[in-house]
């Protein structure tokens, strides 16, 4: 009896991501089509292009020792097509060639400029204080913040400046593709996704303006400078390694709304390029998301679950004989469920599918992760970023 029990806990655990994954399927799009052709107006047969009336934007990108892929992604936003656009990068004080390389694309492009950022000042994160300085070189009234290691397609930002007013959000964020190499990139860089839509319910998100319901994905925001402003920016977040998840909730904490879409056929990125990378790279985020002192328990039980009990209940049934069928039957349809969102979500997002083969290793990893995180700021030593320490809070 106590393994029945326990074989239907795994289910209730496995079935609630599972159902509000089929919900937020749905709900997770991408951001309207631009016009094919243009299109006929009126009796006197004027025509509308592609784009027209749409926003002129800002795209401001803050980079710090990007060498490897800046110049990809300057040239893929150079490349947009139907918007008017300039691009300001912010050389946050790199030690490799990126400001050489910017500058050599500038001269090909006026519409491309380099700015150094400002000292950075103790409670700061560098991040959001490179894109808060940005926000003040801003030439146009609506702005776009985009990593550095983001290539996005040619009607990526104007599509993007679609979505922003179809919304009716304030704040919205574009999930790109996410490239992966190494084997624990495919494992744990396609849980960005699977936990967004599995564990948060987009449908709230847009009838609510709870700061809970607050998301997004830091490597692409786009909103206006008048709310920007009202907010008060990356002020707001700026001890923040996590502005993904920090900067819609400071949105909705000012009273204003924020939106997320699918992104997959308009952008790419290249998160980490090494194992180590990896680790470290979730380490820093993790503390503001699932390792947070209230959360860790919950994620923990809920993942260990619904994720990790149903094949090792499956696997222990195979090999014990005396399992009440009933149990194993609860169980392995529990981990038919716990599977089949992560099987989807590869092929719609073209992940790798060895993430679906491990996922149980995957799921230890990321609870791993959170521990680490936890343990590392316990002990007054959490995780920096690229040469730089966590931000002192004041």
């Amino acid at each position: 009896m106590t393994l029945l029990v326990l074989a239907w806990v795994a289910f209730g655990c496995a079935a609630v991501p599972t159902l509000l994954y089929l919900w937020n399927s749905f709900l997770f799009r991408e951001p309207p089509l631009l016009p094919l052709a243009p299109t006929l107006r009126g009796e006197g047969g004027d025509t509308s292009p592609p784009g027209e009336g749409l926003p002129a934007l800002s795209v401001l990108i803050p980079a710090r020792n990007e060498e490897l892929g800046i110049e990809e992604c300057l040239r893929s936003v150079l490349a947009s097509q139907h918007i008017e656009l300039e691009v300001i990068v912010l050389d946050d004080a790199s030690t490799d060639r990126t400001a050489e390389i910017v500058r050599t694309l500038a001269v090909e492009d006026s519409r491309l400029c380099l700015e150094p950022a400002p000292p950075l000042p103790d409670d700061w994160c560098g991040k959001q204080h490179a894109c808060f300085a940005l926000s003040k070189l801003a030439r146009f009234d609506t702005f776009t913040f985009l990593d550095a290691d983001v290539r996005l397609s040619p009607d990526a930002l104007a599509r993007m400046a679609l979505f922003l007013r179809a919304s009716g959000a304030d704040l919205v964020s574009g999930f790109p593709r996410q490239e992966t190499g190494t084997l624990l990139e495919k494992l744990l860089i396609p849980l960005i996704n699977w936990l967004l839509l599995c564990f948060l319910p987009l449908w709230g998100m847009r009838h609510f303006r709870w700061s809970a319901f607050g998301a997004g994905c830091g490597q692409w925001f786009l909103t206006t400078r008048a709310v920007y402003e009202k907010v008060g920016g990356h002020a707001m977040v700026k001890t923040s390694l996590h502005d993904g998840i920090t900067l819609p909730r400071a949105y909705r904490k000012a009273g204003f709304w924020t939106d997320v879409c699918d992104a997959t056929n308009l952008a790419t990125c290249r998160m980490y390029r090494s194992a180590s990378a990896v680790w470290f790279g979730l380490t820093k985020n993790a503390r503001e998301g699932m390792a947070a002192t209230a959360q860790i328990w919950f994620w923990t039980v809920v993942l260990l679950c619904g994720q990790v009990l149903p094949p090792v209940f499956v696997v222990s049934a195979l090999l014990v004989s005396n399992t009440p069928i009933e149990a194993f039957v609860v169980a392995l349809c529990a981990h038919a469920l716990a599977i089949w969102p992560r099987a989807a979500m590869t092929l719609r997002f073209r992940q790798a599918k060895i993430g679906v083969e491990l996922h149980l290793v995957a799921i230890l990893l990321l609870l791993a992760v959170q521990w680490y995180a936890l343990i590392r700021a316990v002990l007054g030593k959490p995780v920096g970023w690229k040469g730089r320490g966590h931000p002192t809070k004041n």
